[in-house]
Order: C-alpha cells, then sequence, then structure tokens
C-alpha cells in the first residue's frame, strides 16, 4: 500500500498537471482543491521541489507549478521519492536492493520468485503512468 504522503503528493501533482501552462497554484488552493492538510501539504511540496518535480513562486502571484512536462513524471518516481523503494521486498528493490536477513539464497526462494513477478508487473505500470496519463491530457490509441 502507498502512504497517505504519496496519496496527497499524487493528487497535488495531478491537479498542478491539469493547470494552465505557467500558472502558479498557491497552496491553499491546492489544499481546499485535493482535501489535503494545508501543514501537510506544505511538507510534501517542500519534498517534491528537493526531487525537482515542482518549483515555487514568490509573491502574490505566487505559487507552485510543475518544474518538468507532466509526461515526464510518472508514478513510479514519485512514489520512490515520497515513499522509498515500490518493491514489496528488500531483495527485489533496484533502488535499495539488500538481501533479505532470513534467506538462505534468493535463486532458491519461492516467495521471491513469486513476488518478482509483482514487483515487475507494479514496476512496469507505475513507470509508464505519467501524471499527464493520470490527468487526462494523453488519449488512447484508436484501436
Amino acid at each position: 500500500m502507498i502512504t497517505q504522503k504519496a496519496k496527497y503528493a499524487l493528487r497535488a501533482l495531478t491537479l498542478l498537471a491539469r493547470a494552465e501552462p505557467g500558472e502558479p497554484i498557491q497552496i491553499p488552493d491546492i489544499a481546499d482543491r485535493q482535501k489535503i492538510p494545508k501543514k501537510f501539504l506544505e511538507q510534501i511540496m517542500l519534498d517534491l521541489k528537493r526531487g525537482g518535480m515542482v518549483e515555487s513562486r514568490r509573491g502574490k502571484q505566487g505559487g507552485y507549478l510543475l518544474l518538468r512536462p507532466a509526461s515526464d513524471i510518472t508514478y513510479g518516481e514519485v512514489l520512490r521519492l515520497i515513499d522509498g523503494p515500490v518493491a514489496p521486498l528488500p531483495c527485489l528493490s533496484l533502488t535499495a536492493y539488500r538481501r533479505c536477513e532470513d534467506c538462505d539464497g534468493e535463486n532458491d526462494c519461492e516467495i521471491r520468485r513469486v513476488f518478482a513477478r509483482v514487483a515487475d508487473e507494479t514496476r512496469a505500470v507505475l513507470l509508464s503512468t505519467s501524471l499527464a496519463d493520470a490527468a487526462g491530457e494523453v488519449t488512447e490509441p484508436a484501436h
């Protein structure tokens, strides 16, 4: 499961993805429209800023906007930034691998084999789904 913090981050980013290009949105507006506690949102936006996903503008007309195109920011990238590794087991993580303490051997581990399939499928979805996809900016090709 993802944390509430990650859900809020994805909601805030999706709202920014739907905004007019170059038009910042202020934290009180994001918090109100996405039903996110303002103080918690402030922390989340700082994390997203440090992670290179958003930028902030000061002043009366200030606020937050995406630093990169919505099509270049994936759900997987956001989840890794906010929650850490997305793998269900530490031995399956691409970014924070570590051997399971109680494991006799990864090649013989039935649990690892099953969850490796889960991790591969999950990563495929998360790393191929962008904010633009979630915001409805990208249309499906005609079949």
